[in-house]
């Protein structure tokens, strides 16, 4: 008799869960149902075009007799209440489509699926997170092991319908799952009054609603106390309901982060007057983001000195820009300076000074300012000390005036045409330390560049030299010519000992001489070996040289002052 009854209501139940779903379920303040249901739309158009003409109109009518089946199993076969049962074999696509490819091709469809699912239970848990809004990416890892239908759960379906019948739409019940998944193992009852005590602390139910489908956490033991607390500190500051109720509505927070940014407030000397103006004037100082920009903000500005009452003044006098893009112009202002290697003290004190305009101007990057005015870190180190307000003039959508030239941009543009004229390329990371390092007009560097490759070097090697030892080329054609003359004439080393050494060229031939004239003797005597690198002997220091080889021999301390005299050292 039961099951005639069910039959018999069976066309009554769908007519008024149809009607119902197309009432309440698709309220336009629930954006997430309606792009679920045009998910399915555009699904239906996709496989019409896919299998043109009759085919895709017989896929269609397959997939709705699958649907009628699998309504028809949830229902009288597991006993799931209708609504659960029908909401689930309408807005599971995937899961649908599966069972379709499986009986498309059977003559009646909906007889072959009761008979198969009669045999071959499904997992429920499948098609119910699917249609709370979970897409089979998310789902795979939320599946219960050893675990095949929804009833065996305990807690899972008395409390999600707890939150259906509080008004939390469907969808959005699966990101309550997802992100706060202990919610659904509460005892009866617990969840109720969970819901209850957010209207208790004076919120709408339909705030609730929202704000619990956004922020899924507040549900969660702990968290829900958090919230309540903040709720509470921003009544004493004053604020109404509506106000507290339009910042927790569509928006996800970090409420532990909002309820500690309101305490550093008064920690730096804020009375609640001071919070309540500035909350008010901006509240995205303490909702955007959950606070984190201002967070960053006022560790930034700590960093460089302020005092705990010139930041309470900062907020207080803050500009009508985002604050996560005041303190992305403050980063960016500070990447300029440390680019042109402007020291901490300095950097600290302009943006103490200019803080207010520097957080609303965004400043190009340093490379494109160092191109368009023409010149190097030091000339605009030295135009930013004498006036910090120049960096106005180089913000982003502003043209960029080159300034005249300067005898420091002459010769920087000098050594430039010299390095890239032997292979450097302009605005490279090879070519930054050359630029540094370089004494002396471009025509001098050729000069002497040249002076090394007629000793012998390929023009190669040099280059590869300069990237490592530039300031060889610092010391005179003269020098240079003597050095090479005694390593190749006098040591008798070939002048390719420089492409393997080049540090060579930066000591003092009188060092170089004595070092090898004494290594040649302990040689003579067998006290050292002779495959010694010449960089070993040359590069130790003085005292230890002497240490770990003059005095392997009773008479090296001896040999070692005579050389010195004959050498004149």
């Amino acid at each position: 008799m039961t099951h005639l009854h069910k039959l018999r209501l069976y066309p009554v139940l769908r007519w008024v869960s149809s009607s119902l779903s197309l009432n309440f379920f698709k309220s336009p303040k629930y954006p997430i149902y309606n792009v679920h249901s045009c998910y399915r739309s555009f699904g239906d158009v996709a496989e019409v075009n896919e299998n043109n003409g009759k085919s895709g109109r017989r896929y269609l009518t397959v997939r709705k007799k699958v649907e009628a089946a699998l309504l028809d199993y949830l229902y009288f076969s597991r006993s799931l209440l209708f609504a659960d049962a029908e909401h689930m074999s309408k807005n599971s696509p995937c899961f649908v489509k599966k069972l379709v490819d499986k009986f498309r091709y059977e003559s009646d469809v909906r007889r072959s699926m009761r008979r198969f699912l009669n045999y071959h239970p499904i997992n429920e848990f499948e098609p119910f997170f699917e249609s709370i809004g979970l897409g089979p990416s998310e789902f795979d890892a939320l599946l219960p092991r050893n675990l095949m239908f929804l009833s065996d759960e305990v807690g899972l379906l008395d409390n999600y319908h707890v939150l259906c019948e509080y008004g939390i739409d469907r969808p959005h019940i699966g990101k309550i799952y997802r992100e706060a998944r202990n919610v659904f193992r509460y005892d009866q009852g617990v969840l109720q009054s969970k819901l209850q005590a957010f209207e208790g602390a004076g919120i709408s139910k339909d705030v609730v609603s929202r704000a619990v489908s956004f922020n899924p956490t507040l549900l969660s033991n702990g968290m829900s106390e958090e919230f309540f607390e903040l709720v509470r500190k921003l009544k004493c500051l004053g604020f109404e309901n509506c106000w507290v109720e339009q910042k927790f509505e569509m928006t996800t927070y970090n409420w532990r982060q909002i309820s500690h940014l309101l305490q550093l407030f008064q920690y730096l000397g804020c009375n609640d007057e001071d919070i309540s103006k500035l909350v008010g004037r901006y509240p995205g100082i303490l909702f955007d983001h959950s606070g984190r920009p201002a967070l960053l903000l006022i560790g930034f500005v700590l960093k460089f000195g302020s005092s705990r009452s010139d930041i309470c003044s900062i907020f207080l006098r803050f500009p009508q820009v985002k604050i996560e893009k005041f303190v992305w112009n403050l980063r960016r202002a500070f990447e300029l300076l440390f680019e042109i290697e402007m020291d901490v003290v300095n950097i600290g004190r302009i943006i103490r000074e200019h803080f207010t305009w520097i957080g609303t101007c965004s400043l190009k990057k340093a490379s494109w300012v160092f191109f368009s005015l023409g010149t190097g870190r030091t000339h605009m180190r030295q135009i930013i000390m004498a006036n910090p307000l120049e960096l106005k003039k180089w913000t982003l959508g502003g043209k960029i005036e080159r300034l005249p030239e300067t005898r420091e941009m002459r010769s920087r543009r000098d050594k430039i045409k010299f390095l890239t004229s032997i292979g450097f390329i302009e605005n490279s990371k090879e070519i930054e330390k050359p630029l540094m390092v370089l004494r002396g007009k471009g025509d001098d560097l050729r000069e002497r560049f040249d002076c090394l490759v007629k000793a012998g070097l390929s023009e190669c090697d040099v280059a590869k030299i300069l990237i490592i030892y530039p300031h060889i080329l610092n010391q005179k054609i003269e020098v240079l010519e003597a050095k090479i003359s005694v390593v190749v004439n006098d040591l008798g080393y070939p002048v390719s000992i420089v492409r393997t050494f080049p540090g060579l060229l930066l000591y003092t031939m009188d060092r170089v001489k004595l070092r090898c004239a004494v290594f040649r003797w302990l040689i003579d005597q067998n006290v050292v070996p002779s495959t010694l690198a010449l960089s070993t002997i040359i590069g130790f220091s003085e005292s230890r040289f002497i240490n770990k080889f003059v005095n392997r021999h009773p008479l090296g301390p001896e040999v070692w002052q005579e050389y010195k005299q004959i050498l004149s050292i």
